[in-house]
């Protein structure tokens, strides 16, 4: 039962990586002000960074989106020289910074990663995608209480931003043990990706602890 717990929980840190790079860069960079959908893979993490400027050079658009596909492929090296050149010619997206950050946590390097996620805020202080990555980098060095305030700073600004009531859930269950908390943030989580069958389970079994204890607390009153 405890090794199945244990598995359980690392699971919780794992999958989201995944969802990050592809669903994160996916949407936080450059948008043409006439592309105003939003296909269902990258809904939970638009930014609405079509604001920022009226107008995006197509050139801009097209360098964007092939650093995104080199990133998504998993070449991170590539990927980096393609967002370092973009930036270097349109030094006004924070989404490429967000997503260097991506890019410099997977490899380790989180002074690199945190000078990104500075970057970012330092043109949109409300950047959603920014903050989660600012909260991740929190939660890495231990620094529990800062990362839930940048998380919650992400759901305030864009409170159907995913991947940030994903890693609540994460921080509240397994670092700051307020199971009826993680339990909101991965039932919203659930609600705004779907159907997601690991997170389902999750939440089952928050469910079954948050009663229990519930129970423990009315015996002892």
């Amino acid at each position: 039962m405890w090794l199945q717990r244990y598995i359980n929980q690392s699971m919780r840190l794992i999958v989201p990586a995944t969802i990050l790079v592809l669903a994160g860069c996916a949407s936080s960079g450059p948008k043409p002000e006439s592309s105003v959908g939003r296909s269902s893979s990258t809904a939970q993490t638009d930014t609405g960074e079509e604001q920022v400027l009226a107008a995006i050079p197509t050139q801009a658009q097209t360098m964007f989106e092939q650093a995104v596909s080199v990133m998504a492929s998993g070449d991170f090296l590539d990927a980096e020289l393609r967002l370092k050149e973009f930036l270097l010619r349109y030094p006004s997206y924070p989404g490429a910074y967000v997503n260097l950050a991506i890019i410099h946590a997977e490899n380790g390097n989180d002074a690199a990663a945190e000078a990104a996620i500075e970057s970012a805020l330092a043109l949109d202080p409300a950047h959603p995608a920014a903050l989660n990555q600012k909260g991740m980098l929190f939660r890495k060095n231990g620094k529990f209480i800062e990362a839930e305030a940048a998380y919650m700073k992400a759901v305030t600004a864009s409170p159907d931003y995913a991947l940030a009531h994903y890693n609540l859930g994460v921080l509240n269950e397994l670092y700051l043990q307020r199971l009826d908390v993680a339990l909101q943030h991965f039932e919203t989580y659930q609600q705004l990706v779907g159907s997601d069958k690991q997170v389902e389970k999750w939440i089952a079994d928050l469910t079954r602890r948050v009663a229990a204890n519930q129970r423990s607390a009315n015996v002892t009153e």
